[in-house]
């Protein structure tokens, strides 16, 4: 790697002579040029320093210059700690009132208007450099302020020939806070942004004139030039997309940015990186400040020296492109997933949960009667206004469903299912009035014997989708003769087309009481459309189907293609989180059940806005650090892959960091398989593979925050069942991918609310062109590579029985499996498939074991057939 982290380091001899001996006109005033067969870059020298008067990409053939290039610098400074007084002025008119009965955003709402965020603190040392000269390395520029002297060294990057490479080397000359930002190369009209996109936080088309709507959830570009951190920034590079198909994205070096866990503790409060989307006169420029005003290292005395190393990419792509550039070619992403050494599989983590679940003790299991039924859900301890440490919920019926189906488990088919579905009835109101069909609320607090909204009392129409429609749809998967569900889905179906507005949106949400619109500041940028694709599904009815169309239609022009999106989170206000990758997965939906390629268009652009979800930095390595007294590989911890429940300005990505629920996972493969786009299937990978720092070793619970590393489930017993449902989504559109669609099974509909993985196991699938159906023996294989999953099947017609043996990591593996659970020697013969169904080779049980090889990120299916 070219750059190197920035360095606190002692003023030298050579540098003083340098600032204070060497006069300006020792450096020829004359032009300077950067080139090469891609970027010409040329300085000139006015009576103001040395200004940027020419951008060029490819000179010569199919050239093309860029308008008004500038060449800018900025230094800020303050002899005391920056003011940290909050702009109450600019809180207002962003509505700040919205935020304040929500006592887990709403300092951190308070602490983006304070002036270093706000990028107003310090005073703003504005220059062209003085002297230039160019050099074996590049273009080496000087200048002299009262406040600090800078030495800056451009060059061309030599294997990656769109970029240019930036070496601030800044010495204070007074002591004091000092921040420096990245060179404004040239600002982009507003009329002439294609795209822009600060990963994490925020993206658009256009400048979003509504400071609420943009700064705290991040539709669109804010109208200041607001400064943010890295800690909820997914990767590091903030770029501009113009009309002219050209590409600026800046980035900064590896190891500039805080670490979040440093050598024994978290350490994401720490602020070492500010990026925006404007320069501090507030041009469209991406620019990135380092040190941060008053942060960490930004204090120096005379004498004292800053090195910034960053990196400019410019080409004529679009941003996925260059945004690709930064996650592979600087961030190094392929660690991520070669790195992996995974402990327990994740067959054998679904296979351990389902005794966790089984546990009424461990899971939190409660039965309470309510209107005459019993009903069965876990306890939440999470924050419910109105709880009293009786909130129970249910998580994931698809899950639970499928578990029950493909295990045959007595205690789930017994205990389980009756009182979830009592559950399920209940939730929905039946009774006369505005509501009537209606789910209303997540929460049943068994105290005050009542339903209830997370944060509220509201009900909203997208929690109708998901906690009648879509729950109850995948129990009829399931359960396809129970006539009461699907007269309650109708009426779910019906009270969603009813509360449809003309244009196909819906409200976020109606007061309970009044029964009027609450929250109607935001729109409603959330799939709420897919329930009426589920009421068509198992109903049949086209009415559904029209009236999803003209949900998605407004969705799709509202939401995907502004890149603007809301959340399902009530505890947060709805900032974006996961649903706009769930909206990716009913985007793909529709387009199967319509053939409209709009709709896999747009599902195709969804899933890649939501890959800025997901961190991709810092680059993983297998520095030893040290975790609650344990020892453990960086690697092991890494956030890198993992998604962010939700980020930006407000969201919980700020304190606990990213999420190990990966429901995205699935979803992801199934993208790389429809655009052969490696990104997705990568980002899939780090976000299952090799996660075991982050699993209880008592319940094989993984933790839901990574701040809380192995702690388990914590307050979310149920989170349990959305972890069974995303590894069972993930491995089975794992096998579908690397067997060219040959083996398949049909998905369900996705789960509220996490994401957008799906339940399997309720209808017959296809291996090879023989119908089989889903089947996870417990207790009865076992594979003893942890690096090799595996699903299985049986046979519809006749005995046979299949393994589908999934080799997840990068490097060949071989693995023993047995049988000793199994009828033996029933199953005594055994052949050897390859990822196309062609037999390799009889395989020889022996005492109900066997062995097979692998090759990296390999498939191979073992077929076993019972001779009696």
């Amino acid at each position: 790697m070219i750059m190197r982290r920035c360095e606190k380091q002692s003023f030298t001899s050579v540098l003083l002579l340098l600032a204070h001996l060497v006069p300006a006109c020792l450096f020829a005033q004359q032009n300077v040029v950067l080139e090469n067969g891609h970027l010409r870059l040329k300085w000139v020298p006015t009576a103001g320093g040395y200004v940027l008067r020419e951008i060029v990409l490819n000179p010569g053939a199919d050239s093309l210059a860029l308008d008004a290039p500038e060449g800018s610098y900025v230094g800020l400074y303050t002899a005391g700690k920056p003011d940290t007084a909050i702009n109450t002025g600019l809180l207002a008119e962003a509505k700040g009132h919205v935020f304040d009965e929500y006592k887990y955003i709403l300092n951190r709402w308070r602490d983006c208007f304070r002036p270093v965020p706000l990028n107003t603190a310090g005073e703003a040392v504005s220059f062209f450099p003085s002297s230039a000269r160019s050099s074996a390395h590049g273009v080496e520029f000087m200048h002299q302020t009262d406040r600090f002297t800078a030495q800056i060294i451009w060059s061309l990057d030599r294997l990656y020939t769109h970029d240019v490479l930036v070496e601030m080397r800044v010495t204070a000359r007074q002591a004091g806070y000092f921040s420096f930002a990245t060179p404004t190369l040239f600002n982009t009209e507003p009329g002439d942004l294609e795209w822009a996109m600060l990963p994490g936080y925020f993206q658009g088309r256009a400048i979003q004139p509504d400071l609420l709507r943009a700064y705290a959830y991040g539709q669109g570009i804010p109208s200041l030039p607001v400064v943010v951190r890295e800690r909820t920034a997914s990767t590091l590079a903030a770029f501009i997309q113009n009309k002219q198909g050209v590409t600026l994205a800046v980035i900064p070096e590896p190891g500039t940015a805080a670490d979040p866990w440093a050598d024994s503790r978290d350490s994401r409060d720490q602020w070492r990186l500010g990026l925006s989307l404007m320069n501090r006169g507030g041009g469209l420029s991406p620019t990135l400040y380092h040190p941060v005003l008053g942060e960490v290292d930004s204090y120096l005395n005379a004498g004292e020296e800053r090195v910034f190393r960053f990196r400019y990419s410019l080409q004529r792509a679009d941003w996925f492109k260059v945004y690709k550039h930064a996650i592979y070619d600087v961030y190094d992403f392929d660690e991520a997933v070669r790195l992996k050494n995974t402990r327990q599989s994740l067959t054998d983590r679904v296979r351990s949960m389902l005794d966790y679940l089984k546990d009424d003790s461990t899971s939190l299991w409660n039965v309470h009667n309510y209107q005459g039924l019993e009903i069965g859900a876990q306890s939440y301890l999470g924050g419910v206004v109105g709880a009293d440490k009786d909130a129970m919920k249910n998580a994931d019926y698809g899950a639970m469903w499928m578990l029950a189906r493909i295990t045959q488990d007595a205690v789930l088919n017994e205990t389980r299912l009756q009182p979830a579905r009592n559950f399920k009835l209940t939730q929905q109101q039946t009774a006369d009035g505005f509501f009537q069909g209606a789910a209303v609320g997540q929460y049943y607090l068994w105290k005050s014997k009542r339903f209830t909204e997370e944060w509220g009392d509201y009900v909203e129409p997208i929690a109708l989708t998901y906690y009648t429609l879509l729950d109850i749809g995948n129990i009829l998967l399931f359960e396809p003769d129970d006539k009461e569900l699907k007269d309650r889905l109708r009426r779910g179906a019906d009270k969603l087309l009813e509360w449809q507005r003309p244009d196909g949106s819906w409200q976020v949400a109606y007061d309970r009481h009044t029964e009027q619109p609450a929250f109607t500041d935001q729109l409603d940028l959330r799939p709420t459309f897919y329930g009426l694709l589920v009421a068509h599904r198992l109903l049949g009815d086209k009415k559904y189907l029209q009236g999803a169309i003209r949900g998605a239609d407004w969705y799709v022009r509202e939401a995907v293609n502004k890149g603007h999106f809301l959340g399902v989170c009530g505890d947060v206000r709805f900032v974006p989180d996961f649903a706009t990758g769930q909206s990716a997965q009913a985007l793909l939906d529709l387009y199967e059940q319509t053939g409209d390629t709009v709709y896999r268009q747009a599902a195709i652009d969804a899933a890649r806005i939501y890959t800025a979800s997901v961190y991709t930095h810092p680059t993983p390595s297998q520095r030893v650090k040290e975790v609650k007294g344990k020892r453990k590989e960086d690697w092991e911890i890494s956030q890198v892959g993992l998604s962010f429940e939700h980020g930006g300005t407000l969201g919980s990505a700020n304190g606990g960091g990213p999420i190990l629920l990966a429901s995205h996972a699935g979803l992801f493969v199934r993208m790389a398989g429809l655009t052969g786009e490696r990104l997705f299937l990568d980002m899939a990978r780090a976000a299952a593979w090799g996660r075991d720092a982050f699993v209880d070793p008592a319940t094989r619970v993984a933790s839901y925050y990574w701040a809380r590393m192995d702690a388990g489930s914590g307050p979310f017993p149920h989170h349990a069942w959305w972890q069974v449902g995303w590894i069972t989504d993930y491995l089975i559109a794992e096998i579908a991918l690397r067997s060219d669609g040959q083996i398949n099974f049909p998905k369900g509909f996705i789960t509220p609310k996490v994401g957008p993985h799906q339940p399997y196991g309720f209808a017959d699938g296809q291996i090879f062109g023989a119908p089989a159906t889903l089947y996870l023996p417990i207790g009865a294989v076992t594979v003893e590579n942890p690096r090799v999953d595996f699903m299985a099947a049986k046979a519809t017609r006749g005995t046979a029985m299949y393994l589908m043996l999934l080799n997840n990591s990068t490097t060949a593996q071989r693995s023993s499996v047995s049988l000793q659970g199994l009828a033996l020697p029933a199953y005594s013969t055994a052949v050897l498939l390859d990822e196309k169904g062609e037999k390799l080779e009889d395989v020889r049980v022996e005492e109900g074991r066997f062995a097979v090889d692998l090759p990296p990120w390999g498939l191979k299916v073992i077929k076993l057939t019972n001779q009696t």
